[in-house]
């Protein structure tokens, strides 16, 4: 597989990437496929780390993703950008949460309790 050089990426690059990853996490949840979830998962955290260690902390630029048509993407967009934009990401969180639209309705709902109860702690 072709590594591919973040650093060289541009913010909107890296966002495109971390959407085009998003629908692959989609697939492969969807799919029952857990061993390339993890993997993606792993190439998502790698993206959000590049726009973190931007001048700047360029993760706020997830917050243009969501719009996206992909729920997946965009909860995962919230979640990495609760750091640098905490009241905008967190309403974008229950808003999955609340749309029962599953498997990532539930996966909001237990990132806000989480969030509530001091477990998950966003850097």
């Amino acid at each position: 597989m072709k590594t591919i050089d973040l650093e060289a990426m541009s913010t909107d690059e890296l966002v495109q990437r971390f959407a085009e990853i998003g629908v692959a996490q989609d697939h492969a949840l969807l799919g029952g496929r857990l061993r390339e979830f993890n993997r993606l998962f792993d190439k998502m955290a790698e993206v959000s780390q590049e726009l973190k260690r931007r001048e700047g902390d360029q993760r706020r630029a997830l917050l243009a993703l969501f719009s996206y048509p992909n729920m997946q993407v965009r909860l995962k967009a919230a979640i990495h950008a609760l750091a640098v934009a905490p009241v905008e990401a967190r309403r974008q969180i229950e808003e999955i949460a609340a749309s029962q639209w599953y498997p990532q309705a539930g996966d909001a709902g237990m990132s806000l309790v989480n969030l509530d109860n001091g477990i998950f702690k966003p850097t």
